[in-house]
């Protein structure tokens, strides 16, 4: 029996004694890598594509281009990209979908309605949100930064240069202006303040025309615009939304009787100029960001296009500069913040605090 019981005992041990090489040789697991989450909520297939197809685009390739060369800070973005189609319900829904992932950091919401809806619980959730240009979240700031100026602000522009170019005609008294745009919340924004500051000024401004976003003919609302007596009108939207806008004015020989002047998210020369040269000959664009050649030639974007980019840089959409200043700013804001709490307590309120003491950049 002795003899039996030694025989078992020495083979678990000559077992153990002959597995402990091979468990020193085991690889350690490697560790896990650092990152954070980006929700990108973006009409990808609706009427606002034309213009947020290449911000994303351009959100995308930056991205990669920032992980690959290994994030910030050792730390990657995670970009999680959903379809919204232009539908508020559709932006609530995904965002509650994805707002718990881990380290959430950003969301981009190109759809003022949703933002609105949503300014809320983002703040109580603490992820800061970007949105194109909702006025609304500059007067009272919170947790949803402009990825340009408000909408007003563009607004008023406009009309401040209406004011002069009627008078550098050498014509008297003001101008009579019209005012198109989307039948939504965005279509109505740069209404307030703008409507305010036309009185301000002296403008007769005409009763506001709305339309679906994505309508196919325009003929109606410009004709009860041109019987109103416009001089100039403001055409909101997204192209090729002013494009057709144009097409139809020039059909009924509109072009050359009434200045048009088009909302940021407009004439796109890759998008309805293209489709119609001449319909958009002679109308103007109040924009926040640089546009055509001169946003081709600044570096980021060469860069980045030469890189990532499908065709000729000829062929880059207006929207595509801003995904790339956008995505800047973010890796700036992340490093500030990592170094203020480091990785394990990264999450969007640091982000959001690090933003706000960015300085002195040049885009």
């Amino acid at each position: 029996m002795m003899k039996k019981t030694w025989f078992v005992f020495a083979a678990i041990l000559i077992s153990i004694t002959s597995a402990l090489p091979l468990l020193s040789c085991v690889p350690k697991a490697p560790p896990q890598e650092k990152f954070v989450t980006y929700l990108s909520l973006s009409d990808l297939t609706g009427p606002g594509a034309g213009m947020v197809v290449p911000i994303v685009e351009a959100i995308g390739f930056a991205l990669d281009n920032l992980n690959g060369k290994g994030g910030v800070k050792g730390v990657k973005v995670n970009s999680i990209v959903v379809d919204t189609r232009y539908d508020t319900a559709r932006t609530v829904s995904a965002y509650k979908r994805y707002r718990t992932e881990p380290r959430a950091f950003w969301a981009f919401i190109p759809l003022t309605a949703a933002v609105k809806a949503l300014a809320a619980q983002m703040e109580a959730d603490k992820i800061p949100c970007t949105t194109p240009g909702d006025g609304e979240f500059q007067a009272k700031p919170a947790w949803v930064f402009l990825l340009g100026a408000p909408y007003p602000d563009g607004f008023a522009a406009t009309l401040d240069w209406i004011v002069k170019d009627w008078k550098d005609k050498g014509k008297s008294g003001m101008p009579t202006v019209g005012y198109m745009s989307w039948d939504s919340q965005y279509g109505r924004e740069a209404l307030r303040g703008g409507q305010q500051y036309a009185e301000k000024i002296g403008v007769k401004l005409l009763k506001p025309e709305f339309h679906p976003p994505g309508a196919a003919d325009y003929t109606v609302w410009l004709s009860r615009i041109n019987e109103a007596g416009a001089d100039y009108c403001f055409v909101g939207g997204v192209d090729p939304t002013q494009s057709l806008t144009l097409r139809d004015a020039l059909k009924l020989g509109l072009t050359k009787k009434i200045q048009f002047v088009s909302d940021y998210w407009g004439l796109d020369e890759n998008v309805g100029i293209k489709l119609h040269p001449e319909a958009t000959e002679g109308a103007l664009l109040v924009t926040p960001f640089a546009r055509g050649d001169e946003s081709r030639k600044l570096p980021p974007v060469a860069e980045l296009w030469s890189k990532y980019g499908k065709g000729p840089i000829s062929e880059m959409k207006a929207g595509f500069p801003a995904g790339i200043i956008h995505v800047k700013y973010l890796a700036i804001a992340l490093e500030k913040a990592l170094d203020q709490v480091g990785y394990e307590k990264i999450d969007g309120e640091a982000v959001y605090k690090a933003i706000q003491t960015i300085t002195g950049t040049d885009s």
